[in-house]
């Protein structure tokens, strides 16, 4: 049920997806998934980052809606579905990973299944490991796609398994940054959390605009019986998926706030010592300088005068320290 990838934890360092040059691969999907060096009829065509030009030439070569490609280019495009004169839009959205110091190493992009009648392409301005997995996944298989609606549950089940392996690197990453906060609290490793945070709400929001446009898809495509326990299988990976994020989001939020709570402990522990020490040092201040006053205070043709203040200063000091170390206040 799950794709057989290799494992992301292997290197020591997480694979970056990027942007790269424009590909667009023709698969023939019937009894295995072999390349094709030309369009034909019922294949599948995959686009990886077009340019312009290359949308213009499938909008012209395929009568595509203009609009279709501009909505899969956009970032914050919601999954939902479109018909429009006979073609069909579906998007998805999928697991990315940015650059190691983006400030949200961890976010959604969006895939659009483009269908009518012969012709299933898909879309992504992305190159990511998800559709990489995916061909790799299907090639050993060996069985290819009974049609396309079997394709699209299949993307949907792999969007599914690659939200978990990306929840995986996060719980490591998380685990490293509370490491390093054991030893000490630094701005760093605060940030990290934050930013993973922000990357477990992306992941939140994404999962569960998926399962929603997944609900509808079944009653909107012709599934048989096999495309039903292809559902089953997918709307259990994408149940574990929501919930294993909102576990590791509300760890995190509890982690943030624990530290928040240690800052806070750790500053009033700060100003209150501070304030014990200035109270002590303001004592001597005190007494020295109500001798030093140009007034009467007997002992000013004293010798032992200067004594007198210095040991009144220690001992009144002395005093006061006792009192705020038996309050545990320094």
């Amino acid at each position: 049920m799950a794709s057989k990838a290799a494992n992301p934890f292997a290197a020591k360092t997480i694979s970056n997806e990027k942007r790269i040059s424009t590909m667009k691969t023709f698969w023939n999907t019937q009894g295995g998934l072999a390349q094709l060096t030309e369009w034909q009829p019922n294949c599948w065509i995959q686009v990886t980052c077009p340019t312009e030009e290359d949308q213009r030439e499938l909008e012209e070569k395929f009568n595509i809606p203009d609009y279709f490609m501009s909505d899969i280019s956009d970032t914050d495009e919601r999954a939902r579905y479109e018909y429009d004169d006979g073609w069909m839009l579906i998007i998805l959205r999928i697991p990315y990973v940015k650059e190691i110091r983006s400030r949200t190493p961890y976010t959604t992009v969006p895939l659009g299944i483009i269908h009518k009648r012969d012709v299933t392409i898909t879309v992504c301005f992305y190159e990511t490991n998800m559709m990489i997995d995916f061909v790799s996944f299907q090639q050993k298989r060996g069985e290819g796609f009974t049609d396309y609606v079997d394709m699209i549950f299949r993307l949907f089940l792999s969007s599914a398994v690659w939200y978990l392996k990306r929840l995986k690197q996060i719980s490591m990453l998380v685990d490293k940054a509370k490491r390093n906060l054991d030893k000490e609290v630094n701005n760093e490793s605060l940030i990290g959390l934050s930013r993973l945070q922000d990357s477990l709400t992306y992941f939140q929001t994404s999962i569960r605009g998926n399962e929603t446009l997944l609900s509808k898809l079944k009653f909107k495509l012709q599934i048989d019986e096999l495309d039903a326990d292809l559902i089953e299988d997918v709307n259990i990976e994408m149940t574990q998926a929501r919930e294993t994020t909102l576990i590791y989001s509300n760890i995190l939020e509890s982690t943030m706030d624990t530290y928040q709570s240690i800052i806070n402990n750790n500053m009033n522990t700060v100003m209150r010592t501070l304030t014990s020490v200035t109270i002590i040092m303001m004592i001597p201040t005190l007494i020295t300088s109500m001798f030093g006053m140009n007034l009467v205070n007997g002992m000013e043709e004293k010798p032992w005068g200067f004594i007198i203040a210095i040991v009144l200063s220690i001992c009144v000091s002395g005093i006061c320290w006792w009192v705020f170390r038996h309050k545990r206040l320094v």
